[in-house]
């Protein structure tokens, strides 16, 4: 499974961003897609996780109310959108794919990653 992550940029405290992860490959694998944040010298952070089918999400409390994540299945793609983005929000953000929803928060339970988009968020 390869992922391409885009969407990342530079915005203003409050403004939103959409980050996109497509999928290709053998994506049937997957039972779940997940997005997860990383900020230099520190460990990777969950944010959110849905499952192949949409029916179940699962969010970080930091960014609860805040962000959302969907799917379109048509086209492989996961996106998650972000609103009321805060400074502490910078981050790079990685989307991840895996095969059990079941670990959906741990960075372990993810067998693909994609490059890494930069979000910055100015105050």
């Amino acid at each position: 499974v390869q992922l391409q992550a885009s969407g990342g940029g530079l915005v203003q405290a409050g403004d939103s961003l959409r980050l996109s992860c497509a999928a290709s490959g053998r994506t049937f694998s997957v039972d779940v897609m997940g997005w997860f944040r990383q900020v230099l010298g520190k460990e990777r952070e969950f944010v959110a996780a849905i499952t192949s089918s949409g029916e179940n999400t699962v969010y970080a409390g930091s960014v609860t109310g805040r962000f959302a994540i969907s799917r379109d299945n048509a086209k492989n793609t996961v996106y998650l959108q972000m609103n009321s983005l805060k400074p502490e929000d910078t981050a790079v953000y990685y989307c991840a794919a895996g095969p059990r929803y079941r670990y959906a928060k741990r960075s372990a339970g993810y067998d693909y990653w994609g490059q890494g988009t930069q979000v910055t968020v100015s105050s």
